[in-house]
């Protein structure tokens, strides 16, 4: 490649530019363009990414390539390459000849992403039970608070943001902030239906007191009891799945599977991480 770009160069005509060949644009001219829409493409994605998850864009909502590309001043190159990264997702159903929708969130694969989800960080409770320095359980019980505050001031996007941090600490403290990238990659169908169910009468105190008591049993060093209860914690979620459904039966696709919302089987763990 080299070689053949110097040959082009040696060949110019007198008073040609250096770095461009009569009739051709070489490479090197064409990366800002590239790296330009890559960065709106990855702009765009997250932007409707988050706003997905999020439940601001609705199931079932149409997504105007047209009206995006206008509101990040762009054309709609990007668009289309950040809508079929959603479409990869899950996110977004892309209909040649009807347009692009909000996804549905399919109710077969909540309990798959819940068993996923729970694997991953019943690993890092466990650890960070083990590991956790008195001001990282400080940490904690500050986020907790937060959560509380948010709660009380009817702050439903705070009080997901302050619950979604609670996780995340927990994996930092384990040592494998690793292990959260991986839950956040599996769980966004969860987040969206978690959303739903946040307004709930009495979830949100229960989510608190449930944080709560897998704080206390970090603090206590007490791997197993931490682990039992992020088991609680995280497989409860399942248990309002029929009644989040039925008060919104248009946001959803597919029906839960019978036993989606039994606990498995309790295993006993052989040895405690150190």
């Amino acid at each position: 490649m080299a070689s053949t770009s110097r040959r082009a160069l040696d060949a110019q005509p007198p008073g040609t530019a250096a770095g461009t060949v009569p009739g051709k644009t070489l490479g090197t001219a064409k990366e800002p363009r590239l790296s330009a829409r890559a960065t709106a493409t990855a702009e765009i994605y997250r932007s409707l990414r988050g706003d997905i998850v999020a439940m601001r864009r609705k199931p079932g909502e149409p997504i105007v390539e047209k009206h995006v590309a206008e509101s990040f001043g762009v054309s709609r190159t990007p668009v289309r390459e950040a809508l079929l990264r959603l479409a990869d997702d899950g996110l977004v159903e892309i209909f040649p000849q009807s347009g692009t929708f909000v996804a549905r969130i399919p109710v077969n694969a909540l309990p798959e992403a819940v068993v996923i989800r729970t694997s991953l960080e019943c690993t890092a409770v466990r650890y960070a039970a083990v590991r956790a320095a008195r001001s990282q359980i400080a940490a904690l019980r500050a986020n907790v608070l937060l959560q509380q505050e948010m709660a009380a001031a009817g702050n439903l996007d705070g009080f997901h943001e302050a619950d979604e941090e609670f996780h995340r600490l927990i994996s930092d403290i384990a040592g494998f902030p690793g292990l959260w990238t991986m839950a956040q990659q599996v769980k966004m169908q969860v987040d969206r239906y978690r959303r739903l169910t946040l307004p709930e009468p009495g979830r949100i105190p229960h989510v608190l007191a449930e944080h709560t008591g897998i704080v206390d049993a970090i603090a206590a060093r007490d791997p197993a009891e931490a682990e039992r209860l992020m088991v609680i914690h995280l497989g409860a979620l399942l248990e309002s799945v029929p009644n989040t459904q039925g008060a919104n039966p248009f946001f959803f696709s597919g029906a839960q599977p019978d036993d989606a919302s039994k606990t498995p089987p309790k295993t006993k763990t052989e040895s405690t991480p150190s």
